[in-house]
């Protein structure tokens, strides 16, 4: 043991209201960037996973099935 402090940052799990926005800014840039048919408003408009797989069958002809599997690659758990 040293006498030195630990430069190692808290494990904290809870990201502040700014991370979440640019983390689901991020996500939305992501989405766009695959499905390039989303209009930006139409990538805001986005609420969560159901939105997007809804959107994907919708604007891409996608099966249910085939759009939760793809959305769910990108989206990787992450909030809206």
């Amino acid at each position: 043991m040293t006498d030195q402090p630990s430069t190692a940052r808290p494990n904290t799990s809870a990201s502040t209201p700014m991370q979440a926005r640019a983390e689901a800014k991020l996500l939305r840039s992501e989405i766009g960037n695959k499905w390039g048919k989303f209009t930006p408003q139409e990538l805001a408009d986005l609420k969560d996973n159901d939105d997007l797989v809804a959107a994907l069958v919708a604007k891409y002809g996608l099966a249910k099935d085939a759009a939760t599997r793809d959305a769910a690659t990108v989206v990787q758990g992450r909030p809206f």
